[in-house]
């Protein structure tokens, strides 16, 4: 099992990478496009292209799609905590959550592969183009979200939850505030910023 979770990390690793720079080029294609059409609406000399409004509108659903998958993988997507931090309850709760993305992901797949199909028989209006390109965002994010979701389950399995997410789950600032604070004794400062003069047992500085 640790063999088979240090072969899917290193092939999930790679994937993300992929997609940063998916997404990445598809932000600044969205952006070129846009920019475009506002340019177009003001310079007469430009010619209006309108499949430009389709592949912004399209770029932008592959974003919203693929940045899904990868925010699963780090949790970074919205969690409501409803209850005290380490308790038995909200362990259960957070295995739930990583166990919703794994069902999410399945469903994805299995619904998303029969939407992407029917694209086959539309085109865009604009540009022709078959909307199978477009629908299938679903089952391929589908995927992404089942690979990274089995990753953090597995860990969790193996590592314990707590150990999954300090390795995977992005810092969170507000947690690393609260755990400064702790530390110190001091709400948000750090150890160094308490300054060099320290109090002794009577109340005088040394």
């Amino acid at each position: 099992m640790r063999h088979f979770l240090h072969g899917l990390a290193c092939v999930n690793r790679i994937l993300e990478r992929l997609l940063h720079w998916l997404l990445l080029a598809l932000l600044f294609g969205f952006i070129a496009l846009i920019i475009y059409q506002i340019v177009s609406r003001n310079l007469p000399l430009l010619p209006r292209l309108y499949w430009t409004e389709e592949f912004s509108r399209f770029a932008f659903q592959w974003m919203i799609m693929l940045g899904t998958a990868i925010g699963v993988l780090h949790a970074d997507h919205f969690v409501l905590e409803a209850f005290p931090r380490g308790s038995r309850a909200d362990l259960v709760t957070r295995w739930i959550r990583d166990l919703a993305c794994l069902a999410v992901g399945l469903l994805f797949i299995v619904h998303g592969k029969e939407f992407g199909l029917s694209g086959l028989r539309r085109s865009a209006t604009a540009s022709g183009m078959s909307m199978v390109y477009v629908y299938s965002a679903f089952a391929v994010s589908g995927v992404f979200i089942v690979l990274f979701a089995s990753q953090r389950l597995l860990m969790a399995l193996l590592d314990g939850m707590t150990g999954m997410e300090r390795e995977l789950n992005t810092p969170n600032p507000v947690d690393e505030a609260m755990t400064v604070s702790h530390d110190t004794g001091l709400p948000g400062l750090a150890p160094q910023d308490a300054g060099p003069t320290s109090a002794t047992h009577d109340g005088r500085t040394p």
